[in-house]
Parts: structure tokens; C-alpha cells; sequence
């Protein structure tokens, strides 16, 4: 394999580059510590006296010590639900952890936000998790503890096709599958949501805390007239000793806990898909770097190569078709010992060969994709399902080329190849957001659309429709389309500076992962492990699937 050689300059830009994004991901950091806090510092103290730990260290005992946690969803909801009080990263945790030294998706309800009540994001949170697990055959950890759905907002999560009954709906298929699923009933489990646990394979309970029933006491009463409290109704004696409804009772969290570890201990190993491993190695570059490579203006133009030199183990890119349709990399190579296939914007200044007879020329290509790239990177990607390498797609893209000549081109026709292969992939497919990712280019690099097995944003990361500049100028001449010449230049400065300040929060990488468009904001040092750790979970699903696509126009 090729080596990387990197040249970058540490000079001045370099440095206040490196001295920003380090700083957002400090104040990142700070707010991410806040959201862990859930319902905050009084209301755990509330649920610690009531002899229940709460939701981060029932994860933190069920997983092996100093093991990392990869938390998925943690920005989810965030500036939601205001008028309620917020839900901190949707009253639930997840993620995947290490038990026994296997991979395991994890959810544990945060008492302390509602009583673990069920939001409309709650919802598409702990299906997305469920998600996971059954697209890489992970186990399943269910830390049950909730009020049920939240109430004034019944209408938004009841009855439609993705709401609250398809986790029941995923319990099924996931153990049809032969996705194993453990559940802890810990605290509360009301109405529907008492058939999540109960569909489960196994289930545990823990006495004094936790009960499970279909109606709680103030139901039944106002039902049927009968006058009895929520421990004699559904507690662990009744669930366990006298209905059987429930397998295992016990005295505490911590117990419960340790009894679920050591079952899981006993699950037969997992088989892994027939993916490439080699010993794994660093790469020649020092991943801070990273830091230093990204523009903070977003229009401005690097070397994705230097990227690439940072996350590869040793550097190694195996490129193909490296001097045609140069506004995408791809090519080959391993990160932490996993074989890798990539697919990446280029946003370097390139020379870019016009033909025999014509001088070459400097072509800033910024992040479009044009026909010869869009025809390479769907070739490529057809490749990489023939011969059982998993994608991860870094996206920098501003969209498709347009204009008379790239139309003429067939633009439409070569982009089409490529987002029909990404679609139809049956590898594992990752996806990065490392700077814009705008329009059909979001499609054609693996955006939430086309079925990616994790995605993450780097804090320079921004998801639209298109650039901030274009849609506000464009928003503001839709505005002011039919008020002729009545609008003052200072009533159009303001209004443009309104719509162009609502865009930018739109396009901030939080915004996205408040709505689950990424899993998670990821530091861009930490980036190789958590794209490792990513591959391997990926790995653990033994089945891939023949590829194949529709009709292609050549």
C-alpha cells in the first residue's frame, strides 16, 4: 500500500485553526456534561434514597471496569420540550458497552428526567438503538425504569407506524431473529411499556423498586373500583413468585446487576462476518493534528489526504483511480486492524488535465461531485460489496456539479449510479461528517436516508439543503417576490441577517444530533477509536447479503 506523506505547514493558520476547534470541543465537552446530569444532581440524591442507582452507574456496574462506553443519542432532544422542562438526552441512555469483553447495545431509562417517561424522540431513540442491535447482531440490555408514555404528548406517540408500539414490535424480531435481548425491571413499567421487558428473552426484577403492570392503582380504581397499591399490584413478589410473568427477583441493583453479567457470560460466542483483520497499528501522523487541518470557515479549501493520513492505520491508502474524478477519493485501507473501503470529498486545489493540446489549470473543486466522480465512486463501491470490505464515507460535499456543461455531461444520470450502489450496498456502511454536507450529495455520501450502520459529526460538521448564503438569499427573495420596490436596503439587510442567523442554528452539527440525523458529535482526536470500535460492531452480523442493484443507465 501506498504511504501518505504528509505536508503540512504548522504556521500561523495552522495553529488558531487547531486553538478553535479544540476550544469547541471543550465547550462541547461542558454541555455534553450537563446533559449527563439528566434531571439533575437533586433528583439523582432523590433516587439514590430511594435505594436505586440511577441510569449512568446501572451502565457503568453492568459493564467491565474502565471499559469505554461508546453513548449513542446523547444530544438527542436537545432544545426540545421546553415547555416542559426539557428532556435531557431524551431521558434515556445509550450505547453500546463492553460485557465480558463483548460488544452489547445498552438502554437505560433516566428516572430523574419525568420518571423515565417516553417523549416522541425517547421513542425514535430507543428504536434507533434497537436498530443497531439488530443490524449487527449485537445483545441487548434493556435498564427498565419509566413512567410510560408521557402524556401530554400521547397524540405524538402512540399510534403511528415508527411510535411507541414498534419497540414491541422490534422485541419480536430482534428475538425471532436470535438477537438476544435481557431486560431489568428497576423501577416503574407501566401500560404498554410493560410489554418491552416481558418480550424480551429474560427478565429480571428488583424488590421494593421495581413493579410492572398493565394498569397502575389510580387506574385500576377508576376502572374497576378496586382499592390496592402498586406493590401488592405488580411487584416483584407478585410478578415473580406468584404470576411468573417475570424470571428473577432481587434485592437490589447492584445484585440484579452481577447476576445479569455473569448471564451474559454464558451466551455462545459470535460468529463475526468474513471481513479482513490484521494487526492493527498507528498511523504515522499524530491524530490531534486534525485540530489544525480543518478550516474554520467552512468554504475554505484543504487537503483530505492529510485526513486520511490521520485516520488509516499507518498511514495507508491502497487508492483507486487516483487520477480520474479527483473531487473523490477512494480506496482501501485498515483502521485498527479492520479493512476499511473509503469514500471521501476532496477539498484540496488540484490540477485538474484538460486534454491533449490544453494546458492544465487549478481547479478549486470544494467539495462538488462531478460525472467522472460520481461514475468512480459507484464503481468503487460495487467493488468494496464483491469483495467484502465495509465502506466509511467522510463527507465534505457541497452537492453535484450543475450548470450547462456538467448537465450536458449527464450529471444527473452518473450521480443516479451512484446513490442506486450506496443504496443497495449490503456491507456495513459508516458515515463522517466532517464539514458540509448539502443537497443530493448528503444522498450520495451515505446520509441517514441510505441506511449507514453509525454516523458521526466532527464540530465543523453542517447538514442542509444547501449553503447558508445561498438558501438565505434565496429565502429572502422568495419573501420579497411580491412587494415590488417598497423594501427599504435596510429592511433587507435585516431580514436577510434574521434568516441567515435561523439557518446557522439549523446547520450546527447539535441541531442534527438533537434529531438523530448522527449518533453522536465525536472529538475529532477520539475519531479512529470510535470508527474502530464502530467496524467491529459492525463485524459481529455474520450475513452479508448478495449486492445488487436496478436498472443503471450507462
Amino acid at each position: 500500500m501506498a504511504i501518505l506523506e504528509s505536508k503540512v505547514k504548522r504556521n500561523e493558520a495552522f495553529e488558531r485553526q487547531a486553538e478553535h476547534w479544540r476550544g469547541e470541543v471543550a465547550r462541547l465537552g461542558d454541555e455534553e456534561a450537563t446533559i449527563r446530569l439528566g434531571g439533575g444532581l437533586k433528583a439523582q440524591d432523590r433516587q439514590r434514597a430511594q435505594n436505586k442507582m440511577t441510569a449512568r452507574e446501572r451502565v457503568e456496574a453492568l459493564c467491565d471496569p474502565g471499559a469505554p462506553f461508546l453513548e449513542l443519542g446523547l444530544w438527542v432532544a436537545h432544545g426540545f420540550y421546553e415547555d416542559y422542562g426539557g428532556a435531557p438526552a431524551a431521558g434515556v441512555v445509550v450505547g453500546i458497552g463492553r460485557i465480558h469483553g463483548r460488544d452489547m447495545v445498552v438502554v437505560a431509562n433516566d428516572a430523574t428526567v419525568k420518571a423515565g417517561a417516553w417523549f416522541p424522540l425517547t421513542c425514535k431513540k430507543v428504536l434507533r438503538a434497537q436498530e443497531i442491535a439488530l443490524e449487527n447482531r449485537l445483545p441487548i440490555v434493556y435498564l427498565v425504569d419509566s413512567a410510560g408514555v408521557f402524556l401530554p404528548m400521547q397524540d405524538e406517540i402512540f399510534p403511528d407506524r415508527e411510535h411507541f408500539g414498534r419497540a414491541f414490535y422490534n422485541n419480536a424480531r430482534l428475538s425471532a431473529e436470535g438477537v438476544f435481548q435481557m431486560a431489568a425491571i428497576m423501577g416503574s413499567c407501566v401500560a404498554g411499556g410493560a410489554y418491552l421487558p416481558i418480550m424480551s428473552d429474560e427478565s429480571h426484577i428488583v424488590e421494593g423498586t421495581g413493579s410492572i403492570f398493565l394498569a397502575g392503582s389510580h387506574l385500576v380504581q377508576a376502572a374497576i373500583g378496586e382499592r390496592i397499591d402498586n406493590e401488592e399490584l405488580g411487584g416483584a413478589l407478585v410478578q415473580c413468585d406468584v404470576s411468573g410473568v417475570v424470571d428473577h427477583r432481587h434485592p437490589d441493583d447492584a445484585s440484579c446487576l452481577e447476576k445479569i453479567r455473569s448471564q451474559l457470560a454464558q451466551l455462545s460466542p459470535a460468529e463475526r462476518a468474513p471481513f479482513a483483520r490484521r494487526a492493527p497499528c498507528e498511523p504515522l501522523y499524530d491524530p490531534a493534528d486534525l485540530y489544525g487541518l480543518m478550516p474554520i470557515d467552512r468554504s475554505r479549501p484543504y487537503d483530505t489526504y492529510e485526513i486520511l493520513a490521520r485516520l488509516l492505520d499507518g498511514s495507508e491508502l491502497d487508492e483507486y483511480k487516483a487520477t480520474y474524478g479527483r473531487s473523490l477519493i477512494c480506496g482501501t485501507g485498515w483502521i485498527g486492524g479492520q479493512v476499511v473501503g473509503v469514500v471521501a470529498n476532496q477539498r484540496s486545489i488540484v490540477q485538474k488535465k484538460l486534454g491533449t493540446g490544453e494546458r492544465d489549470h487549478e481547479l478549486q473543486i470544494g467539495g462538488v461531485i462531478y460525472s467522472d466522480s460520481a461514475d468512480k465512486a459507484a464503481r468503487f463501491v460495487e467493488l468494496c460489496n464483491q469483495k467484502k470490505i465495509p465502506l466509511l464515507f467522510l463527507q465534505d460535499v457541497t452537492g453535484f456539479m450543475v450548470g450547462s456543461r456538467a448537465e450536458r455531461g449527464g450529471i444527473i444520470k452518473d450521480g443516479a449510479k451512484l446513490v442506486n450502489a450506496v443504496a443497495n450496498t449490503t456491507v456495513p456502511k459508516i458515515t463522517l461528517f466532517v464539514g458540509n454536507s448539502y443537497g443530493a450529495g448528503n444522498y450520495a455520501m451515505c446520509g441517514k436516508a441510505y441506511g449507514a450502520r453509525f454516523l458521526y459529526a466532527w464540530p465543523s460538521a453542517a447538514i442542509a439543503v444547501m449553503g447558508g448564503e445561498q438558501a438565505s438569499k434565496t429565502l429572502l427573495s422568495i419573501q420579497l417576490k411580491n412587494r415590488g420596490d417598497g423594501v427599504s436596503e435596510e429592511e433587507k439587510k435585516a431580514r436577510l441577517a434574521e434568516i441567515q442567523a435561523r439557518y446557522a442554528a439549523a446547520m450546527n452539527p447539535r441541531y442534527a444530533a438533537a434529531r438523530l440525523w448522527v449518533d453522536a458529535i465525536i472529538d475529532p482526536a477520539e475519531t479512529r477509536a470510535v470508527l474502530a470500535r464502530s467496524l467491529e460492531a459492525a463485524a459481529m452480523n455474520p450475513h452479508v447479503a448478495e449486492f445488487r442493484t436496478g436498472v443503471l443507465q450507462t
